[in-house]
């Protein structure tokens, strides 16, 4: 007898809550019209007086309006365009990687001055256009690969009866 019982408590339940919750959502739907209204009034130049009694629909076109009469821009006026912000990236990373590289002795300190001279002749070659057209910058030739970086040798492993392997 209790099975029944219970599935009868929760349709109950339901039936109490949905009121409820649906009271709750058009709060929230209608607080929000509200703000909606407080914000595209003066945006619009409107007295806030005069339209103290707009409809749901009435505020709600205002703001499509609106925002389809803004112009129509990929960026706020404050952000920089994408080929600024990546020339400055670039520079800062080969900064960067002036000062770390050879702190950290990962490479062979004269190839470690090869790569930065040529981060920064490539650095010095990207323009604004090349970048736009796709560019890199600077000539490339397909027929003359690239010299391989020698390979640092890897670190020699601890010998001893005291050492420690995973498997």
């Amino acid at each position: 007898m209790g099975l029944p019982r219970r599935a009868g408590d929760a349709a109950e339940l339901r039936k109490t809550l949905k009121p409820l919750l649906e009271k709750r959502r058009r709060a929230r739907i209608n607080e929000s019209l509200s703000q909606l209204k407080g914000l595209i009034l003066p945006l619009l130049g409107r007295e806030n007086s005069r339209f103290s009694k707009l409809e749901k629909a009435d505020i709600l076109e205002m703001t499509v309006r609106f925002l389809q009469e803004l112009p129509a821009s990929p960026y706020p006026p404050e952000v920089p365009p994408p080929r600024d912000s990546y020339l400055e990236g670039y520079s800062a990373c080969v900064a960067r990687l002036t000062s770390v590289l050879p702190a950290c002795r990962v490479l062979e300190p004269a190839v470690s001055l090869r790569l930065l001279e040529h981060l920064r002749r490539r650095a010095s070659c990207v323009s604004p256009d090349s970048l736009r057209a796709g560019d890199s910058g600077g000539p490339t030739s397909p027929a003359t690969p690239p010299e391989p970086a020698p390979m640092p040798s890897p670190p020699a492993p601890p010998s001893g009866p005291g050492l420690w392997r995973p498997w």
